[in-house]
């Protein structure tokens, strides 16, 4: 007798066996980026170094981050056509997120002209810097909305301290891209005093945390702090009057509160 199956259950049986290839290809998104990105500038002149990360996320979609690191002595001219560069293809490249790193800072290039040019003349300055070590600058989304930010190392405290004023003031060689709010500097490993100073995401300094620290460090030797919009602390050598210390803080930061006001000795209180 003639059977009429239909071949239905073969062609799924098909269908099923092509899923692992094709869920492959989705799967490995981010790092079919980051491969390409790596293909495209292998071999560019004044280029020591291609880095890349690829972020594969399910079921489809994918990143990659790449990095091109300049040779060292590369002219300031010639980092910055590179960059230029780099934004014409991220224009052309979505999903990839595109930064150099010359002459110790690294920066996120952006497809966007006005905005790369920003970030450029931010690196120019820092690296013409002597007091300034190394830097990041990188974009971030947070709750949708797009933000830059920047941490500094500087070579001691005072560095850091006029640093963080030129980059927040924007009145000294440091001027910030427009949309960049973040800005944190810190001082490099083994200096002393050891700081950060920090603003919050929306741009809102910590400016209590600074009087605190500074008032405490005009009378008192400072191995440490830490300034935050929200938060201060403060680390004393010797054996000081703590007490009379954190005192001394909470008259210049009234704002933060007896609890964010934090002083301790070297090796704890």
């Amino acid at each position: 007798m003639r059977s009429n199956a239909s071949p239905r259950p073969i062609r799924i049986l098909a269908f099923v066996l092509a899923l692992p290839l094709l869920s492959g290809c989705a799967i490995d998104k981010g790092t079919a980026l980051a491969t390409k990105f790596e293909k495209d500038w292998a071999g560019t002149s004044d280029i020591a170094e291609v880095r890349v990360n690829g972020y594969n996320i399910l079921p489809f979609g994918g990143k990659a981050i790449g990095v091109l690191v300049f040779d060292d002595g590369t002219s300031a001219e010639r980092v910055t056509a590179r960059a230029g560069d780099l934004r014409e293809y991220l224009a052309r490249n979505g999903s990839i997120t595109g930064r150099i790193t010359a002459d110790g800072v690294t920066v996120t290039v952006d497809p966007d002209e006005r905005r790369t040019r920003e970030i450029l003349d931010l690196w120019r300055s820092l690296t013409t810097d002597d007091r300034v070590v190394d830097g990041d600058i990188e974009s971030w989304t947070s709750k949708s909305v797009h933000h830059w930010r920047s941490k500094v190392t500087t070579v001691d405290s005072t560095a850091a301290m006029a640093v963080f004023d030129d980059m927040v003031g924007n009145t000294g060689p440091h001027r910030l891209p427009s949309d960049l709010t973040s800005v944190e500097v810190v001082t490099r490993a083994g200096a002393n005093p050891a700081i950060t100073v920090r603003s919050d995401a929306d741009g809102r300094l910590p400016t209590e945390a600074i009087a605190a620290y500074e008032a405490v460090r005009a009378e008192y030797p400072v191995v440490g702090a830490t300034m935050h919009t929200t938060s201060v602390r403060i680390v004393v050598a010797g054996t000081a009057d703590l007490e009379d210390i954190r005192e001394l803080a909470r008259r210049a930061a009234p704002g933060l509160g007896a609890d964010a006001i934090s002083v301790t000795a070297r090796g704890g209180a």
